[in-house]
């Protein structure tokens, strides 16, 4: 007797167990059989490199852009802690390279993550500096650069996440529809206006100038000082300035985001002398994307021309 009182009990709860089993609603799906995939983690040194990224991989990726500030100059852009550990959990960097910002670098080194995918734009661009000559390394004014940047980021994205391989090729085409009109547009102004003298400030928007045809004849001297931040030479800065006075340059191409008393002087001198200054910029103004702020360039530097 005092065994079947608890074998009775037990047979009770296991028939209410079962009872309760089967009364019960389906079991809800897991998050991870429902949710959308994890978006990839993107850090670019700067907007410009960041808006292709985004627009390649659309909302299977989130881009974080270290320099973005149009009224900042990016050559004094000093990263900090933050930026450290925003790098080092990317699943994928984009740098420009070519000594533009060596501190993605340094901070990947520190990093120590071998598993982040990197890419670097001058590397892809395939250009090297030529004898005597410096690297320009602004080579987002080149769309041919420009091309095979997409083409890496759509490669890169379709290795981190082959599910969304369609989507990152589809947005690259489409991108690179738009940067083929951006190049027939640069073709259509070098019929028209190869061989035309200009003046820069110091290189940034060259390889557009030079895809147009334009011909640089600013002293070397001039253009590397401004870059470098050093004093220009007395004799260095009258030669520049007598472009303008004696006309011998259509236009004057303008990095408005590297102020100093001498670049002044030289944008004052085209003012005065009703020499076209055409502003260029080394990040993306706001409420811009890569096509619409390139479309603005060759627009500004045709209206230039025509004067």
């Amino acid at each position: 007797m005092l065994l079947q009182r608890p074998l009775a009990l037990l047979a009770a709860l296991v028939t209410g167990l079962t009872l309760a089993s089967c009364s019960s609603p389906a079991a809800t799906p897991t998050a991870s059989t429902t949710a959308t995939p994890t978006t990839l983690s993107v850090v670019a040194s700067t907007d410009v490199w960041g808006g292709l990224a985004a627009t390649v991989g659309g909302d299977r990726v989130t881009v974080t852009s270290i320099i973005d500030d149009p009224s900042k100059d990016p050559h004094e852009y000093e990263a900090n802690a933050q930026i450290q550990l925003t790098l080092s959990k990317a699943q994928l960097v984009i740098e420009n390279g070519g000594g533009y910002d060596d501190f993605v670098d340094t901070m990947l080194s520190a990093a120590n993550n071998s598993s982040i995918e990197r890419l670097n734009a001058v590397t892809i661009s395939g250009k090297e500096a030529t004898a005597g000559d410096e690297l320009n390394e602004h080579v987002w004014y080149d769309f041919g650069t420009v091309t095979k940047v997409v083409d890496a980021l759509a490669t890169s994205y379709t290795k981190l996440d082959p599910a969304g391989a369609d989507t990152f090729t589809s947005n690259a085409t489409t991108l690179k529809a738009s940067i083929a009109t951006l190049i027939q547009q640069q073709n259509d102004l070098k019929a028209k206006y190869a061989g035309q003298p200009v003046a820069i400030t110091e290189p940034v928007p060259l390889y557009l100038l030079e895809g147009i045809g334009l011909e640089n004849q600013t002293p070397e001297a001039f253009s590397e000082a401004v870059e470098n931040e050093s004093d220009v030479a007395p004799a260095v800065l009258n030669e520049t300035l007598k472009l303008f006075s004696d006309h011998a340059v259509k236009l004057l191409a303008y990095n408005e985001q590297t102020t100093g008393a001498q670049t002044d002087a030289v944008v004052n001198a085209a003012k005065e002398n009703n020499v076209p200054v055409v502003p260029f910029t080394e990040t993306l103004p706001a409420g811009k994307n890569y096509v619409s702020w390139m479309t603005d360039n060759l627009d500004a530097l045709a209206a230039a021309l025509a004067q």
